[in-house]
This record gives C-alpha cells, sequence and structure tokens, in this order.
C-alpha cells in the first residue's frame, strides 16, 4: 500500500490501489474513536492530580481553578444517571417574569438539570428498601432512592425519592407511620392508645408495667433513622427533620444539608409538641403532623469551596455588583469622587436597611397574633454570639 508513494508509482495506480482495499466499516471507525476518547477521559487524570484526605477531597495546584476547590467526600454515591420517572425538566427564567422583566437578581445561564420529584408527603406505609444514595443538583442534602415491597405497587408507588438521612446506605429499610401504627405491630398489645398514659386507679401495676413495655417495643422498632412518624409518637429530645405544619402536608421545615430539629416536649393538653428549629427558634406544632427521623444527610456541605467563580455560574448564579462600585442613579452607595465609602448605613439597591436591620416582627415581640406559635424566637446580636 505505502509503495504508491515511491517515485516509480503513478498517480493512477495509486488510486486503483486504494479502490481495491477493502472499506473500512461504520463500526470499527466508531470503535477506534470509543477508544482513543475512553484512553484520554478527564476522570483519569482529576484521579491523578487528586489529594484525598478523611472528610474532603482537594486537588493539586496545577491551575489556578483547583488551588482552592475542595469537596466533601462521599464514595457512597451512585455515578449513573437518576429514574427518568421520578424527573421533570428544569425551566429556567433567568429571574424574569412574564413581562421580561428582571424580578430576582443573580440569576441566569447554568447547566441543564432535570429536577427530581422528592416524596414530601410520605403516606405509603409498608417496608420501602434503599436501593442506593444519589446527588441531588436542585438541593444540598443528599437523597435515597427507595423501592417499595409491596407487589401491588406500581409507578411512584413502587419507586420513590426521599431524603437521604446522616448514615443512610444502600440496603437499608425505612417504614412511614403517618397513618397511625398498623394494627398487630407489637403482637399482644393494642397500640391504638399506647402512646396515653394509664390513669390512676383504672389500671392495675400489671397494666402500667404492660403498657410501659408495649411502649418501650414501639419505639424501639419505630425510632430509627429515615421513618417517618407524629410528633404525638415521638419522644422528647428526638433529632428530627423535614417537619409538616398541617397534618396532610408535606414536610417544608428542617430539609437542608446537615440541618436537624429537636422534639422539646408535648403539652399536657396534648394538642401541640414544641420543637426546636435549626435557627434556635423553638415553636408549636400540631401533634398530628409528621416529622422523619434522624439529621439530614451532607453535612459537610457548608465547608465546600467552589475554587472558581466558573463554578458559581454553572449552578446559575450570576455576578453580584457592589453598589459602591454603581453610579449614583443605579444604587445609594454609588457616585463619589474616587472610593469612598460615604458614611453611609448599608441599604440594599431599594434603600431598604440591610445587615441585620429588621424590617418585621414576628412572634411574641412583633404584632399581636402575628405568629401564636413561635415560643421562643431565633437569637440574634449579642444573644446569638454569646451561645
Amino acid at each position: 500500500m505505502f509503495s504508491c508513494l515511491r517515485a516509480s508509482f503513478t498517480h493512477n495506480s495509486c488510486l486503483s490501489l486504494l479502490r481495491s482495499l477493502p472499506p473500512l466499516s461504520t463500526a470499527t471507525a466508531r470503535s477506534y474513536a470509543t477508544d482513543v476518547y475512553s484512553a484520554s477521559r478527564p476522570t483519569e487524570l482529576n484521579d491523578a492530580l487528586a489529594r484525598t484526605s478523611a472528610l474532603f477531597k482537594t486537588y493539586k495546584p496545577v491551575t489556578p481553578s483547583i488551588r482552592h476547590l475542595r469537596r466533601p467526600l462521599a464514595p457512597h454515591l451512585y455515578p449513573g444517571r437518576p429514574v427518568r420517572l421520578l424527573t421533570v425538566p428544569k425551566r429556567k427564567t433567568g429571574g424574569r417574569n412574564a413581562h421580561g422583566r428582571i424580578t430576582v437578581r443573580h440569576r441566569g445561564g447554568g447547566h441543564k438539570q432535570r429536577i427530581r420529584m422528592i416524596d414530601f408527603h410520605r403516606t405509603e406505609p409498608g417496608i420501602w428498601d434503599v436501593i442506593r444514595i444519589e446527588y441531588d443538583p436542585g438541593r444540598s442534602a443528599h437523597i435515597a432512592l427507595v423501592k417499595n415491597r409491596a407487589e401491588d405497587a406500581v409507578g411512584t408507588k413502587k419507586w420513590s425519592y426521599v431524603l437521604a438521612t446522616e448514615g443512610m446506605r444502600a440496603g437499608d429499610e425505612v417504614q412511614s407511620f403517618r397513618d397511625g401504627i398498623p394494627d398487630g405491630f407489637v403482637p399482644g398489645f393494642d397500640m391504638s392508645n399506647s402512646t396515653s398514659s394509664p390513669k390512676k386507679g383504672e389500671e392495675s401495676s400489671g397494666d402500667s408495667s404492660a403498657h410501659s413495655l408495649a411502649l418501650g417495643i414501639l419505639r424501639t422498632m419505630t425510632l430509627k433513622p429515615g421513618n417517618v412518624l407524629p410528633l404525638r409518637l415521638i419522644p422528647p429530645g428526638t433529632v428530627i427533620h423535614n417537619i409538616s405544619l398541617k397534618p396532610d402536608g408535606p414536610g417544608i421545615l428542617v430539609r437542608s444539608a446537615g440541618s436537624f430539629g429537636q422534639v422539646i416536649g408535648h403539652e399536657p393538653a396534648g394538642r401541640y409538641t414544641q420543637v426546636r428549629l435549626q435557627s434556635g427558634e423553638v415553636r408549636k406544632v400540631l401533634q398530628d403532623c409528621c416529622a422523619t427521623i434522624g439529621k439530614v444527610s451532607n453535612p459537610l456541605w457548608k465547608n465546600r469551596q467552589l475554587g472558581k467563580a466558573g463554578r458559581s455560574r454553572w449552578l446559575g448564579r450570576r455576578p453580584s455588583v457592589r453598589g459602591v462600585a454603581m453610579n449614583a442613579n443605579d444604587h445609594p452607595h454609588g457616585g463619589g469622587r474616587g472610593k469612598s465609602k460615604s458614611n453611609k448605613h448599608p441599604v440594599s439597591i431599594w434603600g431598604w436597611g440591610t445587615k441585620g436591620t429588621r424590617t418585621r416582627k414576628p412572634g411574641p415581640k412583633g404584632p399581636k397574633n402575628s405568629n401564636k406559635m413561635v415560643v421562643r424566637e431565633r437569637p440574634r446580636g449579642k444573644e446569638n454570639r454569646s451561645n
């Protein structure tokens, strides 16, 4: 074949020799390209530059973009794609309303994403098996793909995404007791009135001890990370998350990575339960509302470092310009000759105070009946610094 390059061969003889060769199939060419691509995948370079530690993954500073890059180690995460049945495409607006005007600043761009539909209601009873732990681009916490053991379950009742608790791994089991404890859950005991203590003079010492035993067995079998229980069945001091504010509503409180709440106590009247939230606020929640046992996963998320501005753009965050760098007609801090603080109080672009200035007063210190459920506000100022 290569003899055609010699001077003794003419141009026509070279063409005839090339036509006589067998054609190269598309599959062969595709396999060659695949081999070349697989041999130079960027993951191998990342593994070579990675410096793993006990908690975080860092990189050798061969470029300025990865000098300060730090990611939490999560080897238990599933590396593949999510279940498409449980996702919907995310439509982005760039912070603009129906008229095309920007109503929310610093939004735009970002990588293409699909929203994972998380089951915050957890109404389906029975045992669910944790299949894997996945990454969710729409939240800081990790999510868990769970499968219902019921044979007649199909679709979204067979597969579901839930918030992963700290320490949850593939192979674990979770249950939902949102509709109450099923009959016969604790053999030999009637669990319909297991949460109420026996009254004096109505039950003997044997009945009282049997009630205490049944309550202890119930808490042992139900108080497991990832299980959903009504607040009336959760003893004081238990760490919880994904708290609902309506008996039939979804969990809306304490859902970010590493956050948790705590049950403080149950009121004697038996209607409300006091719960301390992540901010330190103590509020009353109806006892028929539900919560999930445990702490939200991925607690090291707040200690990550993006390393470069481009990673913020990948997340859909546009740059934020300082007010002192603007003109006077664009911001209250703008204008002036040269760089100057202008001795002005810090305000937003619309003129209302920022950096600690309170614009609303919910709870006991606010207007009458503004938020009757708040027992103690979250600590602020000196009170927060003292803790």
